[in-house]
């Protein structure tokens, strides 16, 4: 019996004309998900995109926390640069991932990522390439001046500068870790800003990968430069780790609390902070500069987390806060030499080289916020943004479910103010 559609309404069966072809029958219907498996598939090519989109931001903390952590205030020139990204990246990069996807899976937000940061920054100068307690570290480098100045702040007994510690920590916090961070989740969609990028075989590879790379610094020549700290001195930075790790981990992190219903304050405000804190940090190389760096530092950080907290905070002032840091060292190259001797062409092209990459990270990661509200002020753990949309699960093997700086220690050679070594600056949010 034919179909009933098939029948007009005088009950005579409907013919088709002679010169019709018959219709072709209708594609089978792809299941849902599968296009994003196919490749090439869809004029977009949403395979391609969805997974640029999980391992995107990874590659780009990977090869920019090396860069930003040695080049960024003009350690290195032009020429050296692929080499700092190659040979580094397992270092600066794997550390970033690692210790993003730490405070992200925790809860623990930017008040988790300072603090693990300074840990990094411990295990670098203390007991990968030990140049915190190697007071001829920088002897053969354009920063020996600055190193024997900072010796009026040696610490009896463990022998090292409290000056060069507070340069090296702060230096690894700002440079090598929360700059980096910032600026790539600000070109993160908001729905995976706040959420892991890595799944269990990422995160075992960059930890291999991290290990790697700190035993290549440790072993060679260049690196650790055939020094061996004492038994006391790597307790005393093994201590040290142990206990920022500890506090990274604490659950205050992850405590809601009640947001404020006072407007947070522009996010200009939040890098003036920042950069009070930065500039008090390398004032002097005495007791004095030590004091009031480390005071300003703390009060930076306890009231950037206070406005945090606030109606309007979001990614503008995170960014504002840590770029910053990114500015002052772009500055600073200009007054600082690199690592090695280098003609005043080859040091001036790359002073000005870092200008121009920092005014495209820093432009760039505005203007791609430009248009994006505040985060609604909800009650989240310090430091923590509210997190939503489907994609925030996908993370990289995972599929989706319902001024001037100084050398740092820990890649090839630590440094501070205009003239002193460092690895790394800035304050916390």
């Amino acid at each position: 019996m034919p179909d009933e559609q098939a029948v007009p309404a005088t009950g005579a069966p409907a013919v088709p004309p002679a010169s019709a072809e018959p219709a072709a029958p209708d594609p089978p219907p792809t299941p849902a998900g599968l296009e994003a498996e196919l490749p090439g598939a869809g004029p977009d090519c949403p395979a391609r995109s969805s997974r640029w989109r999980r391992i995107g931001p990874v590659v780009a903390l990977w090869l920019l926390a090396p860069w930003a952590a040695e080049c960024s205030w003009g350690g290195f020139t032009v020429d050296d640069y692929l080499m700092v990204v190659v040979f580094l990246g397992p270092l600066y990069g794997g550390a970033a991932l690692l210790i993003r996807e730490t405070a992200r899976r925790t809860g623990g937000g930017w008040p988790a990522m300072v603090l693990l940061g300074a840990a990094f920054g411990m295990v670098q100068a203390g007991l990968v390439d030990q140049s915190l307690f190697n007071d001829a570290f920088l002897d053969d480098t354009e920063f020996a001046e600055a190193a024997a100045s900072a010796r009026a702040t040696m610490l009896p007994g463990l022998d090292f500068s409290a000056q060069q510690a507070l340069s090296y920590l702060s230096g690894h916090v700002v440079l090598s870790i929360c700059v980096p961070i910032a600026i790539v989740e600000s070109f993160v969609r908001r729905d995976r800003r706040h959420q892991p990028w890595l799944g269990p075989v990422g995160l075992v590879v960059t930890g291999i990968l991290y290990l790697l790379g700190s035993l290549l610094i440790f072993s060679d020549d260049s690196g650790r430069k055939d020094f061996l700290a004492s038994p006391l001195q790597l307790s005393f930075a093994a201590s040290t780790v142990l206990v920022l790790v500890g506090a990274a981990l604490l659950p205050r992190w992850r405590r809601r609390r009640r947001a404020l219903a006072v407007r947070a304050p522009h996010p200009v405000w939040a890098g003036l902070v920042v950069l009070g804190a930065r500039l008090a940090v390398d004032v002097s190389p005495t007791w004095f500069g030590v004091a009031l760096g480390v005071v300003a530092s703390a009060l930076a950080g306890v009231l950037i987390v206070r406005w945090s907290r606030r109606t309007g905070w979001g990614q503008r002032h995170v960014l504002a806060a840590w770029g910053v840091g990114l500015v002052v060292a772009a500055v600073g190259a200009y007054l600082s030499p690199s690592y090695v001797a280098a003609s005043p062409t080859a040091a001036l092209v790359g002073d000005v080289t870092v200008s121009l990459l920092t005014l495209a990270l820093l432009g760039g990661a505005f203007w791609r916020l430009r248009t994006e509200r505040p985060e609604p002020a909800t009650s989240q753990p310090a430091g923590v943004a509210p997190q939503s949309g489907p994609a925030a699960s996908q993370s990289v093997g995972v599929p989706p479910q319902s001024g001037p700086a100084e050398p740092r220690s820990g890649g090839l050679t630590p440094r501070s103010d205009p003239a002193a070594p460092r690895s790394g600056d800035g304050s916390a949010r």
